[in-house]
């Protein structure tokens, strides 16, 4: 696409920042695709432009849709997941994860990570020590709330992954990963937090870290509690 002019670039970063603004509060099905477009606010083309208006033209779609929380018991459950060298210019890895309290998300995020991983098994294990990170602030606030969340279920559905955080040995395979993401480790023998596996075709947090076809980006959505309020 032709770069925008002055006029075209402060009209996309206002788009930009209002859909912001929905992901951030109530939208969390659009995160990815409003992370990806804000990756361009500085010099920003008609593509990119008519991307936006793509994201604005589901967001009147499924204009009547929220954030809804049941009434049952409250549980939490958090789950994490990352692609692989998604973003091309760097090869850098998208980190999502989705914390669900009482079937409705109340904590996601979709970004780059800051570091380029050079295996499957690195970039889900950044993005697990994210999940960790905000699933501890999470087991620390709820019991104000009356809520005892006990050992926070972390779900992920990187096999490899799942096997360095419980194996205390490293590796030739594990060597490269930096020591600050065995912090995810650590917290996990300190029995504050538990992974599971979770198939990838129950995988919440896929949604925030590449598009989706239809039907996945549907279920996903509902069960982020994302549904039509009428």
């Amino acid at each position: 696409g032709e770069k925008l002019d002055k006029d075209g670039l402060r009209l996309y970063q206002e788009k930009v920042g209002k859909l912001q603004y929905l992901a951030t509060c109530t939208r969390p099905d659009i995160s990815f695709a409003v992370g990806l477009l804000g990756r361009f606010c500085k010099c920003p083309t008609t593509f990119h432009m008519e991307l936006a208006d793509q994201v604005l033209l589901y967001i009147a779609w499924t204009r009547d849709m929220g954030l809804e929380f049941g009434g049952r018991k409250p549980n939490f459950i958090v789950y994490s997941d990352s692609d692989f060298g998604g973003e091309t210019d760097e090869r850098r890895s998208t980190t999502g994860f989705v914390c669900i309290l009482s079937g409705g998300a109340v904590d996601w995020n979709s970004r780059l990570q800051q570091t380029v991983a050079v295996s499957t098994c690195e970039a889900e294990y950044q993005a697990a020590g994210a999940a960790v990170r905000a699933a501890l602030w999470w087991r620390k606030l709820l019991p104000d709330l009356g809520i005892e969340t006990g050992v926070v279920d972390i779900r992920g559905d990187n096999q490899s992954t799942l096997a360095v955080i419980s194996n205390p040995i490293s590796s030739d395979k594990t060597k490269h990963i930096d020591t600050i993401h065995h912090f995810t480790r650590e917290r996990v023998e300190m029995g504050e937090v538990k992974f599971s596996y979770c198939s990838t075709e129950e995988m919440v947090a896929d949604i925030l870290t590449k598009a989706l076809e239809r039907n996945k980006l549907e279920k996903f959505r509902s069960m982020m509690g994302v549904i039509s309020w009428d």
